[in-house]
């Protein structure tokens, strides 16, 4: 690992885990459906069978972002402290076949995690701000600097919008004409986003899986499934929800079932990606160094 002692690193993000697992949770009743779902055994089959794994050289990678205009798979890696401004993080771009095409894309990042595309740019989280990415050359066209940012996280588009998370400080913000702006705040420990038909929000936090309403609003879909970190909506039913110790769900209906779990081979699960005409599901490893895919049957 460069820049710092694995072990450090492994302690530091643990607790932050640790944080977002026991974080103080939404006392707040008003506008909310909360459901007690149990992690059931399937009805019918669903499972996560490996395709292919990179080789270990993507360095502490957080997310993975499947881009269908351009058919490459984006890899943020955090590579230093993962709330670190040490200028050591990048960008990997992989083929749908887990070859690295260009191993350091972009660099000279700090903690890169949640990307998302937004018409010819790439948008990363990177600690306190979001960085807008020419897609077509990898220069970093803009840096939106998030007033005070804590852990910036994951993110995602409705076209119009970046929605990004700030994990720590418990806030859904997006970006909109070039203006930062707060959608929701109070959301414990909120990660992974993603945006389904007709422009609706959900997310992952320490209450569970939320689906949001456009004044920030919200009902709890699952609330077994707590602490998450990546997030793909099949259909507005079905969802895979990953947690970064080494779990991933297929939550179905309200229910979750348990897909994978990786933790004692202590290979992680973090910003999980998608690539729905191969339903592979892109898993990167955190400390493992490797993107591994997988494909879905349910």
């Amino acid at each position: 690992m460069k820049s710092v002692n694995k072990s450090l690193i492994y302690s530091l993000v643990l607790s932050i885990l640790i944080f977002s697992s026991c974080g103080s949770k939404n006392t707040s009743t008003e506008g909310t459906e909360t459901s007690q779902e149990e992690v059931k055994e399937p009805e019918v089959a669903a499972s996560l069978e490996k395709v292919w794994e990179t080789s270990a050289d993507l360095t502490t990678n957080e997310s993975a972002h499947y881009e269908e205009s351009d058919g490459m798979i984006y890899v943020a890696n955090i590579e230093g402290g993962p709330a670190e401004k040490d200028g050591v993080g990048s960008i990997s771009k992989l083929n749908t076949k887990g070859e690295i095409v260009e191993r350091n894309w972009v660099s000279g990042l700090n903690a890169p995690k949640g990307m998302t595309v937004m018409g010819n740019f790439l948008y990363v989280t990177d600690v306190d701000r979001l960085l807008e990415i020419e897609l077509a050359t990898g220069k970093i066209n803009k840096s939106y600097e998030v007033d005070n940012a804590v852990f910036l996280n994951d993110a995602d588009t409705d076209g119009e919008k970046v929605y990004f998370t700030d994990m720590k400080a418990n806030k859904i913000l997006y970006l909109e004409d070039g203006e930062i702006k707060t959608f929701a705040e109070n959301q414990p420990n909120i990660n992974g986003l993603r945006i389904g038909n007709g422009n609706t929000l959900y997310g992952l936090d320490a209450d569970g899986l939320k689906k949001y309403n456009s004044d920030g609003s919200f009902e709890i879909l699952n609330s077994t499934v707590t602490g998450g970190d990546g997030l793909i909506i099949l259909d507005e039913n079905t969802f895979i929800a990953s947690k970064w110790g080494g779990e991933i769900y297929l939550i179905q209906d309200g229910e979750a079932v348990k897909l994978l779990d990786t933790t004692a081979e202590e290979s992680n699960t973090a910003d999980i990606g998608y690539i729905p005409e191969d339903n592979l599901v892109i898993v990167p490893t955190f400390f493992k160094d490797k993107v591994v895919a997988y494909k879905l049957s349910y």
